[in-house]
């Protein structure tokens, strides 16, 4: 097979292999990936943008009993692939009942929300595309130890803060926060 001046291959439409990217082999356990405090839940960077060349990021995500993000909405593909526990999301103002096993598809500014309203943890799989959300989390979280160390509890003052931060950085990541999913 030869390749013309585009880097196309002469038989098809597949470009040829980019030898500047490496396989990447992610393990939300190791401690070399960032584990992210946020909202009280803790997000494990699994593969960001620099991984993927800009299509898609993956997020581990711990959800504990009553976390979840505030109600939102961003110019991307959101997906969750539901690992452990169950949790409730809601799109579009309808609320749904996710399970462990269950994968759920938000469209690009759809408002949306989820959150964990039983007694366990809940694990998911954030893939969002192209990728981003992984840079907004990683500039207004806190690092914190493990995929399941719970991010430090912030005083009123410190929330403020944070929401602050939060809003002021949510236009740059192509994100809103709304009054309601």
């Amino acid at each position: 097979m030869t390749s013309n001046e585009t880097g196309l291959s002469s038989q098809n439409s597949i470009p040829a292999d980019n030898l500047n990217r490496s396989l990447v082999l992610a393990n939300a356990e190791d401690a070399k990936f960032p584990h992210i405090g946020l909202v009280g839940d803790t997000y494990t960077i699994l593969l960001t943008g620099k991984d993927t060349a800009g299509r898609f990021c993956i997020i581990d995500m711990h959800i504990p009993p009553g976390g979840g993000p505030p109600p939102h909405r961003h110019d991307f593909e959101e997906s969750f692939v539901l690992l452990e526990g169950e949790m409730e999301a809601t799109f579009r103002g309808v609320k749904s009942l996710v399970k462990a096993g269950e994968t759920l598809n938000i469209p690009a500014n759809a408002p949306h929300q989820f959150y964990n309203a039983g007694n366990i943890p809940v694990r998911l799989l954030c893939i969002c595309s192209p990728a981003g959300l992984e840079e907004f989390f990683t500039e207004v979280g806190v690092p914190v130890a493990t995929r399941t160390t719970a991010p430090p509890i912030l005083d009123p003052v410190a929330q403020m803060e944070f929401r602050a931060k939060s809003l002021a950085l949510a236009p740059k990541y192509r994100t809103e926060f709304l009054e309601h999913a």
